[in-house]
């Protein structure tokens, strides 16, 4: 319990410490006490064997409760019968992976003594999820949210996800500070990661540190918040610049659409009514304000002609205007996330405070009937993939702002709930066919940030990322169960069908029988490369434009011309 509760790596050190000053201190009782050296080397040997037992600990203790740190016993494993999703295509089949890679897909694949074997029979072998927007370890009114590259991993592995994309924020502006500041808290991951980076202000350094992190740090997208005013918002200027500086690099533009300005003096205009509770932050920054935000977005993106992603598209609005510009043919994303599906504004309005404020992020979770509207979207292909905007703070922290709604800490949990909300949701109900959730879940994501097939597909030569299902089986949410060290959960009591038994990162069985076994450092940081597939024939485009101008046009000089020259 004591090594549970600590570092591990200090513990080791301290025990060692410990054993050595032990060791000193009964050299010098036992010379004054005549005591047996033969004794005390015993009692070192055994002191000695604990420090090197407890080295190992990282590797091989801490099961028993549910999440560990354990290897697998074999780099060759074995799912049969099962069957396979791809996002296009399903069947039963073997799966053979061996050193993290799957090398075969095929039935009746016959192994030797040496592979462990996981029986899949009448459950469905997927992609691991990968979860496009996460926010671990993010500082935010002068705290920081409470999952860190660890803990938000673990959980994530728990609910079937085996990739994540965060977002860098940068440090006083600089991107090339911000990454190593990330790639810092990074250390401890214990399952593969990417980053996007946010740019909050324009100048030569931010131009020039944008190609460095495409060209050398594998960052392939950049966020834009329109939100946050006098924090991290940017106004149509940066935002042109920044759009302009993505199409040269082949880096996908991303954007938090909301109206800054407008959120403000809804604010204010709460503020002024005396509305200071959580309910306050819906009604401050209603769906039409980000509607607003999305087409002013897709209209810039359109005039620059780059790629444009909509993150956590949460209204109505937001998603009309996505429709809108996909059926002119204009090269929109849009990313629901799991609260917008599955939950409605409600709750924002319950007579606790506390219940209140663990649903406070931006955009609002929406009133009823967005949710609905959202995943009609989803499995009509008008939004493309899901996500979760992983966020997560304890109900202290939400606390900051029980007098003053604008200071609670936005953000929910659900890197863990993801992939069970999204079958439940969407393929319980028969909304999305079971190859429509891998699309929406894993493979989609791995197309449009350039990392498919090594991520996202059941193929030989794909890493070994892959989740068994049991349609059949049930799951329930709660805070007390869960893997994030938040106090409280959004979905709190939320039952389903279609539970995630197994999942498998990077050829290592990390979750079984309601089993944690993950391994910090264990995570690589996967570099993202650009010019998706969302670029594909974009220089046609421009250059259909300028033919498409008949200009400058070709003028004699007048006389008028003729004489102001005299």
């Amino acid at each position: 319990n004591y090594l549970k509760s600590r570092n591990i790596e200090t513990a080791v050190a301290e025990v060692a410490v410990s054993a050595v000053y032990g060791y000193c201190c009964s050299v010098m009782m036992m010379k004054m006490m005549n005591f047996s050296f033969q004794l005390l080397h015993i009692l070192f040997s055994l002191s000695f064997f604990l420090i090197i037992s407890l080295s190992q600990v990282s590797n091989n203790q801490f099961c028993e409760d549910g999440i560990g740190y354990c290897e697998s016993s074999s780099n060759k494993l074995l799912i049969k019968g099962g069957t396979v999703v791809n996002a296009h295509h399903q069947h039963v089949a073997d799966v053979y992976v061996e050193n993290g890679i799957i090398v075969t897909v095929q039935p009746n694949i016959v192994v030797e003594d040496d592979v462990y074997v996981i029986d899949a029979t009448g459950k469905f072998v997927m992609p691991g999820g990968i979860d496009p927007h996460t926010h671990l370890e993010m500082g935010a009114l002068g705290t920081e949210s409470v999952d860190d590259f660890f803990s938000g991993q673990a959980a994530a592995l728990a609910g079937g996800t085996t990739m994540h994309i965060d977002f860098i924020i940068p440090v006083n502006g600089s991107l090339t500070a911000g990454f190593e500041a990330y790639e810092n808290k990074a250390k401890k991951s214990c399952m593969d990661y990417g980053f996007h980076v946010a740019i909050t202000k324009w100048n030569e350094d931010v131009s020039r540190d944008m190609e460095i992190m495409v060209k050398e740090k594998g960052i392939n997208s950049f966020k834009f918040f329109m939100a946050y005013k006098g924090i991290i918002m940017v106004n149509d200027e940066l935002l042109l610049q920044g759009f302009k500086k993505c199409k040269s690099l082949g880096a996908l533009a991303m954007v938090h659409a909301e109206n800054g300005d407008a959120v403000e003096a809804g604010q204010l205009k709460m503020i002024e009514l005396g509305i200071t509770g959580p309910e306050g932050h819906p009604l401050s920054r209603p769906a039409l304000l980000e509607g607003e935000a999305t087409s002013r977005a897709i209209r810039l993106a359109d005039f620059v002609n780059t790629p444009l992603y909509v993150v956590h598209v949460m209204s109505i609005d937001a998603m009309e205007e996505i429709a809108k510009a996909r059926k002119s043919g204009q090269r929109v994303i849009g990313e629901p996330i799991v609260s917008g599906l599955a939950l409605d504004d409600s709750w924002l309005w319950h007579p606790d405070f506390k219940t209140a404020a663990k649903y406070v992020m931006s955009p609002p979770i929406r009133s009823k009937g967005h949710d609905k509207a959202l995943q009609a979207a989803l499995a009509t292909g008008i939004l493309q993939l899901v996500g979760t905007d992983h966020c997560a703070w304890n109900s202290t922290q939400k606390a900051l702002g029980v007098d003053d709604f604008r200071q609670i800490p936005n953000g929910v949990n659900g890197i863990e709930e993801r992939m069970h909300l999204v079958w439940d949701t969407m393929v319980e109900s028969g909304q999305i066919s079971v190859t429509d959730y891998v699309r929406v879940t894993s493979t989609e994501c791995a197309r449009i940030f350039n990392i498919y097939p090594r991520k996202g597909a059941i193929l030989p030569g794909s890493d070994a990322d892959i989740i068994i299902l049991n349609p059949n089986s049930s799951f329930e949410i709660t805070a007390k169960s869960h893997h994030s060290r938040s106090d409280t959960n959004v979905y709190e009591g939320r039952k389903g069908k279609g539970k995630i038994e197994v999942t498998i990162a990077g050829g290592r069985v990390v979750w079984e029988n309601n089993e944690l076994k993950v391994v910090p450092g264990t995570g690589k940081y996967i570099k993202m490369a650009p010019f998706s597939y969302l670029f594909d024939g974009l220089d046609k485009i421009d250059e259909i434009y300028l033919n498409s101008l008949q200009a400058p046009v070709k003028r004699a000089k007048s006389t008028t011309s003729k004489i102001l020259e005299i």
